[in-house]
C-alpha cells in the first residue's frame, strides 16, 4: 500500500482530533488512583468523546469491544478494560484512537497509580524521554531507522527491553497505514520521511531486558514473557517543513 501524504488542511483535521484526545488524557490523569477500574475509565472516555462530537475508533475495529485499550503492569498492549480496581504501585497504559469527522489521532499514555517503586518511576521517565528523542528525528530527509535507532539506544542505556513486535505506524483516515515505525533500527535505514507523512511514535519499554512478549487467548492483549511491567508513550506526529509537529498535545 502506498504511503499517504496529507495536505496542510488534512493535517489540521487530524490536529483537531488530536486536541480532543490530549484533553481526554488530561482528564484521565485526574481520575487515576487506587480503586478506580479500567472499565470506569473506558466509560468516561466514551462519554467524553461523544460530548465533543468524536468517536473511539478502536471500538468495533476487528471486533475489539471497547473504547480504550487498558494495559496494566505486565500487560503491555491491547489490554481489555475490566472491573478489577487499580492498586497502589500499578502502572496502566490507556491507549485511545479518536475519530473526528473521519480523521484520526492516536495516543497511548502510561500512568502510575499512587506511589510507584523507584525502578518503575525511572522506567516511566526513560520511556517518555525516548519518545521525544524519537520524535526529534521525525524530520524531512531522515529515515524511519533514525527514529528507531535513538529509541533503542535509550532502552539499551537504561538496560530496558524494547517490545519489538509492536510498532508505530502511519495514520490518517485509517488506524494503520504504511509505513511501520519500529522502536528499533539503524541510522539511514528504511523509508525516508517526506513532508505530509503522519505517523505514530510509540516506544514500549519493559523492566526485563529482553522485551519478549506473549499473546493471550483473547487474541488481543499482550503480556511480557518474563512477567515484568512495561510502559508505553505514544504521540501522533506530522512531518512538516518546520520539523515534527505533535498532533496529540
Amino acid at each position: 500500500m502506498e504511503i499517504s501524504l496529507k495536505s496542510k488542511e488534512e493535517i489540521s483535521y487530524m490536529r483537531e482530533a488530536g486536541r480532543i484526545l490530549f484533553a481526554c488524557h488530561q482528564e484521565i490523569a485526574k481520575m487515576i488512583g487506587p480503586g478506580v477500574t479500567p472499565l470506569a475509565i473506558d466509560a468516561f472516555v466514551e462519554e467524553y468523546l461523544a460530548k465533543h462530537r468524536a468517536a473511539p475508533e478502536q471500538k468495533g475495529y476487528r471486533g475489539f469491544p471497547f473504547a480504550t485499550c487498558a494495559s496494566v503492569n505486565d500487560t503491555v498492549c491491547h489490554g481489555f478494560p475490566n472491573d478489577v480496581p487499580l492498586s497502589e504501585g500499578d502502572v496502566v497504559t490507556i491507549d485511545i484512537v479518536v475519530n473526528k469527522d473521519g480523521w484520526l489521532a492516536d495516543s497511548g499514555w502510561s500512568y502510575g497509580v499512587g506511589v510507584l517503586s523507584r525502578p518503575l518511576q525511572k522506567l516511566m521517565l526513560k520511556t517518555e524521554q525516548a519518545l521525544y528523542k524519537g520524535i526529534d528525528q521525525a524530520r524531512i530527509g531522515n529515515t524511519i531507522g533514525d527514529i528507531g535507532y535513538v529509541i533503542e539506544k535509550a532502552a539499551r542505556k537504561g538496560r530496558y527491553g524494547v517490545v519489538k513486535p509492536l510498532v508505530g505506524h502511519g495514520i490518517g483516515q485509517r488506524i494503520h497505514e504504511p509505513p511501520d515505525v519500529p522502536s528499533y533500527g539503524k541510522r539511514g535505514d528504511g523509508v525516508r520521511l517526506e513532508e505530509g507523512m503522519v505517523i505514530t511514535v510509540e516506544p514500549i519499554f519493559t523492566l526485563g531486558e529482553t522485551g519478549a512478549v506473549l499473546w493471550n487467548d483473547d487474541g488481543w492483549s499482550i503480556q511480557t514473557a518474563d512477567g515484568t511491567p512495561g510502559v508505553q508513550f505514544e504521540h501522533t506526529i506530522a512531518i512538516t517543513d518546520e520539523g515534527p509537529l505533535i498532533l496529540t498535545n
